[in-house]
């Protein structure tokens, strides 16, 4: 077998140069010898799987992020000190995102799998001259294999025979309708695959007529496999994965400052050694919040169980707040902002154009059932219309089944349902014009013809491309009867439907005495009379214009990718208001030229991308990425997987999608429904704000505890907390309250504003600047208490610090549910968890004061009835501070950048 670099560009060579370089021949095929050496020297025709790593390296890998090391060594901490329920509750938080991210991770090597469910098993192939059924696996470059209609594709092919061959290679390319095959090489080498016309793919579906080909690549050397080495690679970190990582090593770090200047300030102060150091490391296990993971994934999960509701299913629980964080949707067009499905959206006859979409076609005369004769048959009232709708019905090989389903060619059934929609019914018309002959559609005619017998006449209807059908009319179907015919106009006018995006074709009659005895195409399609055009289209989806102009409101750029046609392409963007008139479509050709550097300047101006191949979709994606975007990808076909795996979040569709999509992606729309993207990005918004919310109260509470043990030995005051209060209240506090904020309803206005820059601080808007001040109150406000009742001779003092500081970290809770609006306008009750976790802690902070048993455990004292309101008071400043704050952010004094 020859290895001319050539063969890198098979639609460049006829079919008897293809054989001669694959030493094979157009009629024998390969003899079986020759075949088994080639299966010995290229290998199975199967796509191959990367090594996968074993279950045990999978899960042992989720336990190396930063901050579940120090989840780790704050348990081991919490074990060595005493307090093994806190050591428990780490491990069993830490396990539990082990095994969630091993799911995940799991999952996502389905893909593949997934992918190979696509190979033909068997294929039809010519070897010493027989033909036979031999399994797929075992076919090698050179095989000679037949196809016809339902047959999958077993490998790349360079068709040498057809007979008007259309392949669905909607999956592959992208591409809407059927593609029409040929065998002429083509010239240019730099063509997309959709253009590639005189070859056929792997994976991708015969849907009408028969073909041979030479198969010129099998297993990952198809465009099948190319697609498969593509997948191999790793996911990335999601925006949050990759904010909470920033922050796990941050807060390692301060908290280790922290901790080691307590320790020498208290031991130079002259405190036992022992104390201050299990106060430190008790402080340290303080300020790691342990709870973060399980906030997080609770978030997620809630989030996930809504948004399956809105019928979008989440395979990787962070894709939900990633979702929140996307600045650019990088959307496939067919099946996906479209119906892919063929409707006529445009007719026109006489001269007149009239709408044709979503079965608006009450505009052209219902089909009247009376039998006419002569001349007259055909020349109803309301003619051309009339004989459109004949022609559209009759001149059409799709057929109804028992349910009025119509099955057959897009373009036919769509030409079919739109004479349906009119009164033409097809049945009804078989039985008055019963077809008596035809021509049958070839791509050097383009155009197909059937004969009708009616009464003693037989009237010819014919359906093709534009070109081809008006050079053949010498005039056109009129009101009146015929008129003269304007080729060059009636030309124009069906490139103006072409040039938006439109697939024309031309109708034409003929009226003939008798069935002819020889069907010879030359003779009988000349001298036609022109009926009129019909533009096709598969159109957007009803919903998809609202969803796009909801993206474009919540700051989201909208971008669609599709293998179609560039003006297919523009038409259905502006349409959906993706681009204006005169906006830029950038093909994949011309994306070819540039360079990954180049096409950075201008990926963020470009909003259309047309005939483009799935490596182009990663290019694409990447130089959104390296241009610091979060970019989320849609799709439904095997070409947009990588894409998919690649993007910061993939959302394939879950009807009319491809397994292949679905495995690659972090969510599936289970009702392909472009909108309920609209919803997650909604829903992703909220759980970040609720984390973010929960990071708010955490920190500052955190914030609040060491400012009051850092700031006491240089007040002049006594360690104001002991260990067993600090764990406590980081239990008590962090723990329901905490969780409790997953729930927390949306901010209001919340799509109204533009996506989290990507590598903006989860500390942003303020939030720094709260921590610090609140932490401070908190702090001050402890040791007031303390100075208070020192001063005053309580001898509760430290009972008193203690119950200060847990409810002044309840009051905070209540403060920051929103960051902006106050408590009063959203309503005490408007979070009925929240508010009941606050009722059972404060319940369980009275039993640690007034269970006696409980005394000598916790080290505290019964307060007096005094002595708790004072508490109580002093404990609502924090509430109040906060309430302030948010008053003064409301007016744009305060954080003014939020």
């Amino acid at each position: 077998m020859a290895t001319d670099p050539k063969e890198q560009c098979w639609h460049c060579l006829d079919s008897e140069a293809a054989a001669t370089h694959l030493d094979s021949d157009l009629s024998q095929g390969l003899s079986t010898p020759v075949a088994a050496s080639r299966l010995a020297q290229v290998g199975p025709n199967v796509l191959q799987e990367a090594a996968r790593r074993h279950p045990l390296v999978m899960l042992a890998s989720q336990f190396t992020d930063f901050m579940i090391l120090v989840l780790i060594a704050a348990a081991i901490i919490a074990g060595f000190i005493g307090e093994p329920l806190d050591a428990i509750a780490i491990m069993v938080i830490v396990f539990l995102n082990g095994i969630l991210g091993f799911v995940q991770e799991y999952r996502a090597e389905r893909a593949m799998a997934a992918l190979k469910q696509m190979a033909s098993p068997q294929a039809r192939v010519i070897r010493d001259g027989q033909p036979g059924l031999i399994d797929a696996v075992d076919l090698v470059p050179g095989d000679l294999v037949e196809l016809e209609a339902g047959n999958i594709l077993p490998a790349d092919l360079r068709l040498t025979e057809l007979a008007a061959l259309k392949i669905d290679e909607s999956a592959l390319t992208g591409e809407s309708q059927a593609v029409e095959k040929q065998l002429a090489s083509l010239e240019q080498t730099g063509l997309t695959l959709g253009d590639r016309l005189n070859l056929a793919y792997k994976g991708t579906v015969v849907t009408y007529g028969r073909a041979r080909g030479l198969v010129v690549a099998t297993g990952m050397k198809t465009e099948l496999g190319k697609i498969a080495a593509l997948l191999s690679g790793e996911s990335g970190k999601t925006p949050l994965q990759k904010r909470l990582a920033r922050f796990g090593r941050h807060l390692a770090l301060v908290v280790l400052a922290v901790c080691v200047i307590i320790f020498v300030a208290g031991w130079l102060r002259g405190e036992p050694p022992l104390l201050m150091l299990l106060t430190a490391i008790s402080l340290a296990v303080a300020a790691i919040p342990e709870a973060l993971p399980a906030v997080v994934t609770i978030s997620l999960a809630l989030g996930a169980a809504r948004l399956v509701k809105q019928n979008a299913l989440i395979r990787r629980l962070p894709a939900v707040e990633t979702l929140g964080s996307v600045t650019y949707i990088c959307s496939d067009k067919t099946g996906t902002l479209t119906l892919n499905q063929m409707q006529v959206d445009r007719l026109l006859a006489a001269g007149e154009s009239r709408p044709g979409l979503q079965g608006a076609y009450d505009s052209i005369p219902p089909c009247g059932t009376q039998a006419r004769s002569g001349s007259e048959s055909f020349r109803a009232e309301g003619a051309p219309w009339h004989e459109l709708g004949l022609a559209m019905a009759l001149c059409n090989d799709a057929v109804a089944d028992a349910d009025g389903k119509l099955a057959g060619d897009p373009t036919e059934t769509a030409l079919l349902d739109a004479a349906q929609a009119a009164g033409f019914d097809k049945a009804m018309l078989q039985q008055s014009l019963p077809r008596v002959a035809e021509l049958p559609f070839d791509s050097d005619r383009a155009c197909m013809s059937t004969l009708h017998r009616y009464g003693g006449t037989v009237l010819m209807l014919v359906k093709g491309a534009p070109e081809g059908v008006l050079a053949l009319c010498i005039d056109q179907v009129a009101a009146g009867g015929t008129t003269t015919i304007d080729q060059a106009a009636l030309q124009d006018e069906a490139e103006q439907l072409a040039a938006q995006g439109l697939r024309v074709l031309a109708f034409a009659l003929k009226r003939l005495p008798a069935v002819p005895d020889a069907l010879d195409a030359a003779t009988l399609e000349a001298g036609l009379s022109f009926i009129g055009l019909a533009g096709l289209i598969d159109p957007p989806r009803p919903e998809a214009a609202e969803a796009v102009a909801a993206c474009k409101t919540a700051g989201i750029v909208p971008v669609m990718i599709t293998g179609d046609h560039p003006a297919t392409a523009r038409a259905i963007a502006s349409r959906l208001g993706i681009i204006e008139d005169g906006g830029r479509v950038l093909t994949g050709s011309e994306l070819a030229r540039l360079s990954l550097a180049e096409f950075e300047h201008e990926v963020e101006s470009v909003r259309v991308y047309a005939r483009i191949n799935p490596e182009q979709k990663i290019k694409i994606v990447q130089a959104l990425q390296d241009q610091g975007e979060f970019v989320a990808m849609t799709g439904d076909g095997v070409n947009d997987a990588p894409a998919l795996k690649m993007a910061d979040i993939g959302v394939a569709m879950g009807k009319g999608g491809t397994d292949v999509a679905r495995e690659a992606a972090a969510m599936t729309l289970l009702d392909d429904n472009f909108a309920t993207i609209v919803h997650a990005v909604r829903e992703g918004r909220r759980i970040f704000d609720n984390i973010r919310k929960f990071v708010k109260y955490t920190m500052t509470s955190n914030s609040g505890e060491i400012w009051t043990i850092f700031l006491a030995p240089f007040l002049g005051l006594p360690i104001p907390l002991l260990p067993i209060h600090i764990l406590w209240i980081n239990l008590v506090t962090d723990g329901l309250p905490g969780l409790a904020l997953a729930n927390e309803h949306a901010e209001r206005n919340l799509m109204q504003r533009p996506p989290r820059p990507p590598k903006e601080s989860i500390f942003a808007h303020g939030m720094w600047q709260h921590i610090l001040w609140v932490g401070l109150l908190m702090g001050g406000v402890s040791l007031l208490t303390q100075a208070w009742a020192i001063h005053t001779g309580s001898a509760h003092w430290q009972s008193m610090v203690f119950t200060v500081l847990t409810l002044s970290q309840l009051g905070h809770v209540l403060a920051i549910r929103s960051e902006r609006e106050s408590l009063f306008s959203q309503g005490v009750l408007s979070n009925r968890l929240l508010v009941g976790a606050l009722l059972l802690t404060f319940a369980l902070q009275m039993a640690v004061l007034y269970v006696p048993w409980l005394n000598p455990i916790f080290k505290t004292e019964p307060l007096s009835l005094g002595e708790l309101a004072a508490c109580l008071a002093l404990s609502s400043v924090v509430f109040f501070g906060v309430e302030i704050e948010k008053w003064l952010a409301r007016r744009g004094w305060l954080y003014r950048a939020a």
